[in-house]
């Protein structure tokens, strides 16, 4: 008879431990598969400080994208991250600036050069060719990024649906 109960209280101790190792994945998923980030349009963005000009970087989700989170910078000095399906804006004094984005590969029109006044807005999206490089014997792929101005009045609308990164 006790070998039967130490039997029962064994599997009982093993199912037990079983639930609350699924229940912890389940609720693992829930709250990492349900924490997206807010969109930009749900933000109160300020209005650009007086005497200074706002450049936006934004990414759109494209599932066939390069995952790469390239590094992006402007006039040479690093300005942030270009996140799949992310926007974030800087705040940046008037005058010229040449923006590009960390790549593999060398491209044509992979830069972008844009001259900006005071309290005035620009919109720079950043693409990715995701298969730049790529090669069967170990199945590999390596994007090349590009950095490109965007018209304002096509740019406000895709950045409002973008998980917003913040400004500043």
């Amino acid at each position: 008879m006790s070998r039967i109960w130490l039997f029962m209280a064994a599997a009982e101790r093993s199912a037990t431990r079983r639930a609350a190792q699924l229940g912890m994945a389940g609720f693992g998923l829930v709250i990492f598969g349900c924490a997206h980030l807010a969109s930009t349009a749900s933000f109160q963005i300020p209005p650009v400080p007086t005497g200074q000009a706002r450049i936006w970087f934004y990414r759109d989700y494209e599932p066939y994208a390069g995952r790469g989170r390239p590094a992006i910078a402007a006039n040479g000095a690093y300005v942030g991250i270009a996140e799949l399906g992310g926007a974030f804006y800087r705040d940046v004094p008037p005058g010229h600036y040449r923006v590009t984005v960390e790549t593999t590969g060398v491209d044509v029109n992979q830069t972008s050069d844009l001259e900006l006044g005071s309290g005035r807005e620009a919109f720079i999206k950043i693409v990715s060719n995701p298969s730049w490089v790529s090669g069967t014997l170990s199945n590999y792929e390596r994007p090349t990024f590009y950095a490109w101005l965007i018209p304002s009045e096509a740019a406000q609308g895709e950045v409002a649906k973008l998980a917003f990164f913040g400004g500043n």
